[in-house]
């Protein structure tokens, strides 16, 4: 009896002291990811990239489980991270809205939110059928607070959807549908139209693909699988500007759909019948039964106001570079486009970089570790804490902070300043624009 207590009291000890080390294991592997984690949370509020500028994940800490689901389902690199078992926004500002990690949270601890509690963000008005509070306008895309490829093009294919559902009658020699800009969410809408053989027009300010084209072409698109209308399944995870805008092109040429480019609209106005007139920059005029606005957040590009910006050296977005070589060039800004349009023409070129602040904030870490290399190796010229004054037919003037006025050879001049939020051109057509704190965003899983 003693001796089968004793290997009783044998085992049970010895499987409590197994479950002891796998614990203890547990806990400080626990605590190991934690101090890594806030480590990097301290550097990323340190370099601005903690506080969220778009799309990003809101973690309820009373529901999350610390599966870590979220962390390995994001595609980007430390967006996330675990602190005390629970999961944590680490450098959100980073964040490009993939939704990954709200589809992956077993829980449903994860919404996606636009804004803080602190910072708001200008939204339109938009319902789940994404018709703004103007019936027959719709909005897809960014502007509606939802960014990323597959997401605006979802989202383009589903306003056409609506419109069908609505089953507005249609006057006659009015159009189905007017779409408003030939990005991501515009392509996709003006296919789902030729789907539903609704008549159309899309017009774009500027060219096929919108903020996809001014990308520096050899830059990345992050994207992944979706469906295109009158295409099918696209399988795309990481592929160049040019590859999407082939197969844009080829859709659009096979469907014998027209976009007419360089058009940029100034104005949507409801008519009494509940149409709309559609003006153009140039006087041009279009009915339309209903409209789809799908031209991004930044609209048109912000501009700095300075003597000489209205030369034809300056520009606001780099195509073909590698076209430029032995020029002077001065590029202005200190994010990512700026960044990455500097390091792009740096080889062949004599290249000024002129940064308001005194370091590069809120840009993506790779691109910081890659123009710092550039520094370091002289093949760029970086000035923080300046501010171009002028641009003269020869030379960049700009002022730095306890310096004073200098001046640059300047052939060519690009200037990465932002874009303007489109929020005149949606209240003159009606639209209500509304600052949002925290708020969450409705994405079906």
């Amino acid at each position: 009896m003693d001796s089968v207590f004793l290997e009783q009291l044998v085992t049970y000890g010895t499987v409590f002291l197994f479950c002891a080390v796998i614990f203890f294991i547990y806990l400080r592997k626990k605590n190991k990811t934690t101090k890594q984690t806030l480590k990097k949370v301290a550097i990323a509020k340190e370099e601005g990239l903690y506080e969220p500028v778009s799309l990003h994940p809101y973690i309820d800490p009373n529901a999350c489980i610390g599966s870590g689901a979220c962390i390995k389902a994001c595609p980007e690199k430390d967006i996330l991270g675990m602190v005390n078992g629970q999961a944590q926004a680490v450098n959100a500002s980073n964040c490009v809205g993939h939704g990954a990690c709200f589809h992956a949270c077993p829980v449903e601890a994860i919404t996606l939110r636009i804004g803080t509690e602190e910072r708001g963000v200008e939204l339109p008005h938009v319902n789940q059928n994404f018709e703004t509070n103007i019936p027959g306008i719709y909005i897809a895309g960014e502007l509606g607070g939802m960014g990323l490829i597959k997401n605006s093009v979802e989202q383009g294919q589903q306003a056409v959807d609506s419109i069908v559902k609505s089953n507005k009658s249609n006057p006659q020699n009015v159009l189905d549908v007017a779409v408003i800009g030939a990005g991501p969410a515009g392509i996709s809408a003006t296919l789902a139209a030729k789907k539903h053989e609704l008549s159309s027009i899309t017009l774009e300010q500027d060219s096929l693909g919108g903020a996809v084209f001014t990308f520096p072409r050899s830059k990345v698109v992050m994207t992944s699988p979706m469906h295109l209308p009158l295409h099918g399944k696209v399988k795309l995870h990481d592929t160049s500007k040019k590859e999407l805008l082939d197969l844009w092109n080829k859709v659009i040429s096979e469907n014998n759909i027209s976009i007419q480019e360089n058009t940029k609209v100034e104005n949507i106005t409801p008519l009494k019948d509940n149409t709309f007139k559609v003006v153009t920059a140039s006087g041009e005029e279009h009915l339309a039964n209903n409209v789809i606005i799908a031209i991004g957040r930044r609209g048109s590009p912000r501009k700095l106001g300075i003597p000489g910006e209205d030369t034809e050296k300056v520009a606001y977005r780099l195509l073909e570079p590698e076209l430029i070589s032995g020029k002077n060039i001065v590029v202005v800004g200190g994010g990512d486009s700026a960044m990455e349009a500097a390091m792009l023409l740096m080889e062949e070129n004599n290249v000024h970089l002129l940064c308001r602040s005194d370091s590069f904030t809120r840009s993506k870490p790779k691109n910081r570790e890659k123009i710092k290399t550039a520094i370091d190796e002289k093949k760029l010229d970086v000035v923080f804490n300046s501010n171009l004054t002028e641009i003269t037919e020869e030379n960049c003037i700009f002022n730095v902070e306890t310096e004073g006025d200098k001046k640059v050879p300047n052939d060519l001049v690009y200037i990465f300043a932002g874009g303007l939020l489109p929020t005149a051109f949606l209240e003159r057509a009606g639209v209500e624009v509304t600052k949002r704190f925290g708020y969450t965003v409705k994405k079906h899983k």
